[in-house]
């Protein structure tokens, strides 16, 4: 068995150390969270709607408990944790008032005596999460799924099991059947067994684009439904009629949350070259405005990147495309002392040659690329292997409204503002960004069962092929 450890990347100091489950005790959450889903589905939508309300009420009531939990496992600011939390709270509120309408049976006329649409539980759905949003990511798959009547069992990120135990008893103390969400406390090494297992039926997956392609392939080998939320490399774009306070408030806000741990935080600013200076001049203003620190401390809303591996590969990044001609206009300095801190970081000249160009940059750094106008900034925008989020910053509304329907390869697009999820509208990416979606009604239709069913008529004038017995 695997000893598992939460380190607090502000310190760099053990949280607390966990030992990995063995594969009887994984299976054995597999059979008693397939019993609680042989029951759970068969409960009424008022029973799962009251239950799922009163998680969100707890979740709004331990949301300082739980702030702080995500601050020392994964550094998140404390501020931003209680948003989280909160967000969480609305989710469960969204799908306890709107999921018995989402999955209501859908009539549809034939020359049957009665057809029609109805969705089913799937059974125990896997998730697969990972840590930069420890609570939401597993939220917006755990409300759906439960509300639909699935069971779900979650593989969350090493680092942060101690929200996944966390998240696992909200739903107890909620009331919802003991076994019918269960965290599995074991490496990732082990996640082509559970996906195999016959009791999983189908799998979520929000992480790396390399992780979705192994989780992918090991869940369409055995034939069972799959979606993939993954990495991005969100371009906005700037346009030369754009209000460049706005575009650079709204870039750096975007680019700093979770200290840029975020796969719809924007990463590549493509700004047309005739107002590229006075963007950037806008954008470095508004970088240096943010405080980096404890993420305990009320004062600093960045707080250190996850683990230290991760702000060393993010460096190597940045040195990467400097070395190719990028220049440096702020940060880009690994500063001494404990913890995974990274400052917020601006590149500009970046190219699609350069490393923060086609890779995800995963932490506070901004890379700034020109383009001589909006035919060429579509280009680069495009030019990536992923497709999640985008932006577009333009006075002419209409011009922006066009750009994002029919230009940008992306599952979501905004125009003058930054990219955000919410519950209402559906969540994904094209691409290397994944497949599926997340969210709205959706996002709960993706593990169900769209099953069809046909009422023939008795009498024989509606069956003209069939042969009458008096023939």
């Amino acid at each position: 068995m695997n000893s598992l450890a939460s380190i607090d990347p502000s310190t760099g100091q053990t949280v607390q150390k966990y030992t990995g489950m063995s594969r009887s005790d994984w299976e054995s959450i597999l059979e008693r969270t397939q019993a609680a889903h042989d029951l759970w589905r068969q409960a009424e939508w008022s029973v799962r709607a009251r239950l799922m309300h009163k998680a969100g009420d707890l979740l709004d009531s331990r949301q300082e408990d739980y702030a702080r939990l995500m601050a020392r496992e994964m550094g998140k600011p404390i501020a931003q944790g209680r948003a989280e939390a909160n967000k969480c709270a609305s989710t469960c509120h969204f799908y306890a008032d709107k999921a018995e309408s989402f999955l209501k049976p859908e009539s549809i006329e034939t020359e049957a005596q009665k057809s029609y649409v109805t969705f089913q539980p799937l059974g125990v759905v896997l998730a697969v999460m990972p840590w930069n949003f420890p609570f939401w990511q597993v939220i917006r798959f755990a409300a759906p799924a439960l509300m639909a009547g699935n069971g779900g069992v979650l593989k969350h990120a090493s680092n942060v099991t101690g929200c996944a135990l966390a998240l696992e008893q909200l739903f107890r103390d909620a009331g919802f059947p003991t076994d019918i969400f269960r965290a599995l406390v074991m490496s990732s090494k082990e996640m082509s067994a559970v996906i195999a297992h016959p009791i999983v039926q189908a799998v979520t997956l929000t992480g790396s684009t390399g992780a979705g392609k192994a989780v992918a392939a090991k869940a369409g080998e055995m034939l069972k439904k799959s979606v993939m939320e993954l990495g991005g490399s969100d371009p906005y774009l700037i346009l030369e009629d754009a209000d460049l306070d706005l575009a650079a408030a709204s870039g750096v806000s975007s680019r700093l949350i979770n200290a840029g741990q975020s796969c719809i935080a924007a990463k590549r600013f493509i700004v047309v070259e005739k107002v590229k200076k006075r963007f950037e001049e806008l954008f470095v203003k508004e970088m240096k405005k943010h405080k980096v620190g404890n993420p305990l401390d009320e004062t600093c809303d960045v707080g250190p990147m996850a683990r230290t591996d991760l702000r060393d590969e993010l460096h190597k990044i940045v040195q990467a495309t400097l070395d190719k001609g990028a220049k440096l206009l702020l940060g880009g300095t690994i500063p001494s002392g404990p913890g995974a801190y990274y400052p917020p970081t601006v590149l500009t000249d970046v190219t699609k040659e350069m490393p923060a160009f086609y890779e995800e940059t995963f932490g506070p750094v901004a890379a700034i690329i020109g383009a001589k106008d909006e035919e060429e900034a579509i280009a680069l925008a495009n030019g990536t292997e992923f497709g999640l989020g985008a932006a577009v910053f333009t006075k002419d509304i209409a011009r922006g409204e066009r750009i994002a329907v029919e230009k940008i390869q992306a599952g979501s697009c905004f125009v003058n503002a930054f990219v955000r999820s919410d519950p209402r509208l559906p969540f994904g990416g094209i691409k290397g960004s994944g497949y599926g979606r997340e969210l709205s009604s959706y996002g709960i239709k993706e593990f169900v069962n769209i099953k069809t069913i046909y009422i023939g008529k008795n009498d024989s004038a509606s069956h003209p092929h069939t042969k009458s017995t008096s023939e």
